[in-house]
């Protein structure tokens, strides 16, 4: 558990990525702290340091961020001065902090990309992520950025279709992971995938 300190909203703060409420400093942190590939304009904007200064009393912290804004990659002049208004983070959560800003500032774009989509994933946005990687397999250069990526993404893309029961597209992309990399992982989702919406006869064909 951990005791809010500050006043809670009476009107929340809506993050549009997650499609959740955010009421308290606290879990504004929390959010910022463990969804890094998320942060982006639709959080870090002036809406947010209206409601910071509105409706948690806080302007002097919406006042920190207004000059910064678009530059939320940036520990020192927006996500610091957050996490330090209520001491969120220990010593050590700040270094380990600080090491993740600076891999993610030096990620290729669209790795980031892919990233943001597997964070979506982990928080079962799964429309969202099924565009976010649909978007990275149009674009060219993605096996230059990092050698299996593209097997990834296509794998990635069929988990994201299977939590939504989806059985027919999510086999189709593991077979496209599969073919991209023949990684086994990719062949056994595929197999179980395809049992899943085939028949005895279909799938002793295909095994």
């Amino acid at each position: 558990y951990i005791l809010c300190q500050t006043k809670k909203a009476d009107k929340p703060f809506f993050v549009e990525s997650i499609n959740t409420n955010i009421y308290s400093l606290e879990e504004l942190c929390y959010f910022l702290y463990h969804n890094l590939y998320l942060v982006d304009s639709s959080v870090i904007n002036e809406n947010l340091c209206i409601w910071i200064s509105e409706e948690l009393d806080l302007p002097r912290l919406a006042a920190k961020l207004r000059p910064h804004l678009g530059k939320f990659a940036s520990a020192e002049d927006v996500l610091y001065p957050v996490f330090k208004e209520i001491n969120y983070l220990t010593y050590d959560e700040l270094k380990a902090l600080n090491v993740k800003l600076a891999k993610l500032d030096q990620e290729a774009p669209l790795l980031r990309k892919k990233r943001k989509g597997d964070a979506l994933v982990a928080n079962k946005m799964y429309v969202s992520a099924i565009k976010v990687y649909q978007q990275l397999l149009k674009k060219e250069g993605l096996e230059q950025i990092r050698p299996g990526l593209t097997m990834s993404v296509w794998h990635n893309l069929g988990c994201a279709y299977s939590y939504l029961f989806q059985m027919e597209k999510a086999q189709e992309c593991f077979l496209e992971s599969y073919r991209e990399g023949r990684s086994k992982e990719a062949l056994k989702s595929y197999i179980i995938a395809y049992s899943s919406v085939h028949d005895k006869t279909d799938y002793d064909k295909v095994m």
